[in-house]
């Protein structure tokens, strides 16, 4: 199994306003970085190798951004200990306090790519009932044997 993720962000400007250029400007590097990292598998990208375009809620300031990991670890490896870590410290700069979660982790057959459908839902399911080994958050942290169980057990 591995790791998916889905996480979310409503910009405060527009992605070609002057406000937001540096987050934008620096999204191939960091994309490079991810691709380039240890576990890192596949992550959603349009035809400009990004996702900013990618429109999967009706608002035009909520991008997205969806990959698949080994595991945590790499996951996390990624985050915070690479130049991604100086990005996230300065979200607020560019994005939004959601007040609903804005990320949500979950395990994916070796092999299999994940929708954005998928991954929103399981976003919701997050929202709608916390931390479950079928949609989680680093704070749980549920692993792959536990979600296979919880998924089976649903049916």
């Amino acid at each position: 199994m591995h790791l998916a993720q889905l996480n979310i962000a409503k910009a405060k400007y527009a992605l070609d306003a002057p406000e937001i250029k540096e987050f934008v400007d620096n999204l191939d590097v960091v994309n490079t970085i991810a691709e380039q990292s240890e576990g890192f598998i596949w992550r959603l990208q349009d035809e400009s190798g990004d996702a900013t375009s990618i429109q999967a809620f009706d608002d035009p300031n909520l991008i997205i951004n969806m990959s698949v990991w080994q595991d945590a670890d790499a996951l996390k490896n990624f985050m915070f200990r690479t130049y991604h870590r100086d990005f996230m410290r300065r979200k607020s700069e560019w994005f939004e306090k959601l007040s609903q979660d804005s990320y949500v982790l979950w395990w994916v057959p070796e092999g299999v790519t994940p929708s954005v459908e998928e991954a929103i839902e399981r976003l919701q399911h997050l929202r709608e009932n916390g931390d479950t080994p079928y949609a989680f958050t680093f704070k749980s942290n549920f692993s792959a044997d536990e979600s296979e169980i919880f998924i089976k057990a649903l049916g």
